[in-house]
Parts: C-alpha cells; sequence; structure tokens
C-alpha cells in the first residue's frame, strides 16, 4: 500500500500534520508512506521514521504550469492508494484528483467533492478540545482508513545523537551548563508582524524571568532579524543582559531544534517554535496575537508544561463587538489590552508549576 499525506505552508501546520503519517504507520506497518511539502519546512519532518520519502513541492515548480503539470503527472506515476491532502488549495486539490488514488482524502469546502470521494466536517471554532482543533480536525482525516480509536495524537520531532551533541557542544561554548541553572529559549518575534508581541514588553517579560530564575537566556532569531533583536536586547535591564547570551544562536532550523531540546522551557509568541517545543516535551509558556484563533492552535494545553495567554481569555466582549479583521489590523492597540501584572502573575505561577520556584 502507497500512501500520500500532503501538508504545505508553515512549519507549525507541517509538523502538527506528521500525526497523520504516525498513525498510518502504525496501523499499516507494511505500507510506503510519502509526505509532501515546501522546502522551508523539510526540516521539522526529517529523520520521522513513520515517513519512508519526502517530496518537496519547490516554489519554482509552483510557479511554473508545465512544470507544475509535469510535477502532477510524475505523482501520478507513484500509483498511490491513498491520498490525503490537509491543506486542500487548489494546487493540491489537483495533485490528488489526477493522482489516481482510490482513496482521495480531505475536509469538505462545499467545491472539495469534485476533487475528492471522501471529505470530512471539520469542528467548528467554539469546540472545546483538550487536543486542540488543530489536531482534532486532523485526526478527521484518518476515518476513512482507520476506524479504530486513535490515541498516537502528539507530533513529535525527532533528532539524531550527533545533533544533540552539536547542540551541548554549543551551549558548553557559551560556559552553559546543564542542569546548572534554568535555560530558556524565548520566541521574540512571530512569524508575521501581527504575530509579534510589542519588544518593549516582550523585554518586561523578560526582566522577570530573569530575576525570578536566574536563568541563562536565549534568544530565537535569524542573522536577518539580529536588529530587532538588539532592540530587544537593549530595552532589557542591564542586570538581565548578563543572563542573555546575545550571540548563541542557531544558524539552520536542525542545529535550532537541537538547541531547543537542551532549553528546560520556551516563552514568547505562539507560533512554529512553540509547536516545535511542544513536538520535543519542552514546557511553553506563549502569547497568542489578538487575531490569531486560539481554539485552533491551543493544543495540548494543561495547568502545567503548557500555558498560554489570548486576550479572548482576559476580554471576550471585544471579540463580540469587533471581527478578527478589523482586530488584525488594529493588532497593536490590542496588543496593549493584556495586562502586563496579569501575564507576569500567571507566569511566575508557571515556574511554580513547574517546580522552579516554592509556592
Amino acid at each position: 500500500m502507497k500512501i500520500l499525506v500532503i501538508q504545505q505552508k508553515r512549519i507549525g501546520d507541517v509538523l502538527t500534520s506528521t500525526i497523520l503519517c504516525n498513525n498510518l504507520k502504525q496501523y499499516y506497518p507494511d505500507a510506503t508512506i510519502d509526505y509532501m511539502c515546501y522546502p522551508n519546512c523539510l526540516d521539522v519532518v526529517l529523520e520521522n521514521p513513520n515517513i519512508d520519502n519526502i517530496i518537496v513541492l519547490s516554489n519554482d515548480v509552483r510557479k511554473s504550469y508545465p512544470k507544475f503539470f509535469q510535477f502532477i503527472l510524475k505523482m501520478r506515476a507513484n500509483k498511490y492508494d491513498a491520498v490525503i491532502d490537509a491543506y486542500c488549495k487548489l494546487e493540491t486539490n489537483l495533485i490528488t484528483s489526477f493522482s489516481g488514488a482510490k482513496y482521495k482524502i480531505s475536509y469538505d469546502k462545499g467545491y472539495s467533492n469534485l476533487f475528492y470521494n471522501h471529505t470530512v466536517k471539520r469542528f467548528e471554532n467554539g469546540t472545546k478540545s483538550e487536543l486542540g482543533l488543530a489536531i482534532d480536525n486532523r485526526l478527521l482525516l484518518l476515518k476513512p482508513l482507520i476506524t479504530e480509536k486513535i490515541t498516537n495524537f502528539r507530533p513529535k520531532v525527532f533528532l539524531t545523537k550527533t545533533e544533540i551533541k552539536e547542540a551541548q557542544d554549543l551551549l558548553s561554548k557559551f560556559q552553559i551548563k546543564l542542569s546548572e541553572k534554568p535555560i530558556i529559549m524565548f520566541g521574540i518575534l512571530g512569524s508575521e508582524w501581527y504575530k509579534t508581541y510589542p519588544l518593549e514588553k516582550m523585554a518586561k517579560i523578560i526582566d522577570f524571568a530573569a530575576t525570578k530564575l536566574n536563568a541563562a537566556i536565549l534568544f530565537n532569531y535569524i542573522p536577518s532579524q539580529v536588529e530587532d533583536a538588539q532592540k530587544l536586547y537593549d530595552f532589557c535591564d542591564k542586570k538581565t543582559q548578563n543572563n542573555i547570551h546575545f550571540n548563541l544562536y542557531a544558524k539552520g532550523l536542525r542545529p535550532f531544534l537541537g538547541l531547543l531540546s537542551q532549553c528546560d522551557m520556551l516563552i514568547g509568541n505562539e507560533g512554529g517554535a512553540v509547536n516545535m517545543a511542544k513536538a520535543l516535551s519542552i514546557p511553553t509558556f506563549s502569547l497568542f496575537s489578538p487575531s490569531v484563533d486560539k481554539e485552533t492552535w491551543q493544543i495540548f494545553e494543561n495547568d502545567k508544561e503548557n500555558v498560554s495567554i489570548h486576550l479572548k481569555d482576559l476580554k471576550p466582549e471585544i471579540y463580540q463587538e469587533f471581527d478578527e479583521k478589523y482586530i488584525k489590523e488594529h493588532t497593536f492597540k490590542y496588543f496593549d489590552e493584556y495586562p502586563l501584572e496579569l501575564i507576569l502573575e500567571k507566569l511566575e505561577a508557571y515556574f511554580k508549576a513547574l517546580g522552579y520556584l516554592k509556592n
């Protein structure tokens, strides 16, 4: 049996959809499981033992009709028995439709029955779920192929021993000893402008963490973001700056995953880094952008390892008065509605729950 799973776009989405591969390999151990994603997301699925082949749909192919047509023919030549399309946009509609697979599975979007012979209705926003709708809705896509109850619902990042050793060596190079003091990775920048908590206020959170835990602090940024990282560093107290290892950062996604695996927690903007931390079983404390759907991405939330803050929890009346588009356009206005004192109070409770502070 040959199965293709498709999930394009962002790192968090691509990582989360690997739960489809994990379950398919569990229930069809002899099957060949292929996974299709964009090149920028490749690193989060590498080394996954439940994926036999990673198929990269490059921008070069996507932007050329002749090349994209050839790509579709190549996929058809693979003779898949089933295709699960978790992305469900025009390019993947066409790839799935022309695949020749017996099972063509995706979400019910009204028109999608033109391309798929098995469609499932997503759970609506507001549905209460301990897993989060991002997980629940993906598990629905397995129903045509797996009838048993599914319990394997956590995405996982798989690292090699070499990658872990390289991360440990990098920490050692900066005189950071594991277990000597907490190591906190700060997700200082969101993937989009509207997903980035104001730097001046993020500095206050970093100051608080440094004061409470005397932690070694790392910033998650790439060289092109060094200006913003420097601004944030400058906003922090001088004493806090002594705890920040500013020049310690990963120069690629796989090295970042290795570095993150050695941290005691990740604090910062909700997004791909938070999802990667959860997939590495690293505790997270995340701040949602006011316009981001919390029901979908508030995954594996509890009162200990994974905690988040969303304006909808603090001031739900705003969402009754304004729609998501308006709130997104006025992101920084609504970030101002987050009481910093409440965030710090919740963060202190989080540190206590993890055992770093006494009750």
